[in-house]
């Protein structure tokens, strides 16, 4: 479970702003790639819509695993989305999804992957019911019942004075939620996806945001030499939020849209 707690520690665990399956699937293959030296610049977007093509990745109890493999280098890495309305996604028991963990995982981790699997199956079906994933009342709460499938997956695996030993460390750890990118990101932090396209018009530089938020797109249209900052980096801070550049491409007239993410530092 060592992927599943990383994401806990590293804050890769958001609430979904949207029921609907793409739109939930897409901001977590951002967030994924939003992960420093993730060592691919597939688009896994597309890779997890084609495994779900091929079998819904639903396990049954509110709880869905989407992945798509690589053949890259890397560690496995996950991400966890909680829906409190729940996602109509089509699940063979025919519930709403409320958590959804995605997976990115390298060819030489596919075990790794596998068995994280079967701890989450065992320990969703130890008791956990689609009523009590539902029912959670916030993100501190679901990081709680991660922790305690981790707690649960690790028993398995090893004598009970380490397992608990184990179990401490990894609330412990969860708590102090060491953030990702370098530092000052809130364990609970909202991720905004973006589009910005940049050009200039009379010698002065122009942007256009879009994105959900009305005010976080209006800070950065005024945000002085944003575009520049966009194209000599990968990762800077602006308006209380870390910028990270997922993709940037070229258009005629020297016009520049930049595909990427903002993740709310700590106030």
């Amino acid at each position: 479970m060592k992927s599943l707690l990383e994401a806990l520690k590293e804050g890769r665990l958001l609430e979904l702003p949207d029921c609907d399956k793409a739109a939930s699937l897409e901001l977590l293959a951002h967030v994924i790639e939003a992960v420093p030296d993730i060592g691919t610049k597939a688009d896994l977007m597309k890779s997890v819509m084609e495994r779900e093509a091929q079998a819904n990745t639903a396990i049954g109890r509110g709880l869905a695993c989407p992945h798509c493999r690589a053949m890259a280098e890397g560690e496995l890495l996950c991400a966890v989305g909680w829906s409190p309305a729940g996602i109509d996604y089509g699940s063979p028991d025919g519930k709403r999804v409320h958590l959804l963990i995605m997976y990115y995982v390298p060819d030489r981790e596919r075990n790794s992957y596998l068995k994280e699997i079967s701890g989450l199956a065992k320990a969703v079906q130890a008791g956990d019911t689609i009523e009590t994933i539902a029912a959670l009342p916030d993100l501190q709460s679901v990081r709680e019942k991660l922790l305690d499938w981790v707690g649960m997956a690790i028993s398995e695996t090893m004598p009970d004075a380490k397992a608990r030993m184990i179990k401490l460390e990894a609330r412990q750890a969860a708590a102090s939620a060491a953030p990702p990118m370098g530092g000052g990101l809130a364990a609970d932090a909202r991720i905004v996806p973006f589009r910005l396209v940049a050009w200039r018009e009379g010698g002065v530089e122009a942007a256009l945001v879009l994105c959900r938020d009305p005010s976080l797109a209006e800070a950065l249209e005024k945000a002085s030499g944003l575009s520049g900052r966009l194209a000599a980096s990968k990762e800077f801070d602006e308006a209380g939020y870390r910028i990270a550049v997922l993709s940037e491409a070229l258009y005629s007239r020297d016009r520049r849209e930049y595909d990427a993410v903002a993740i709310q530092l700590r106030a």
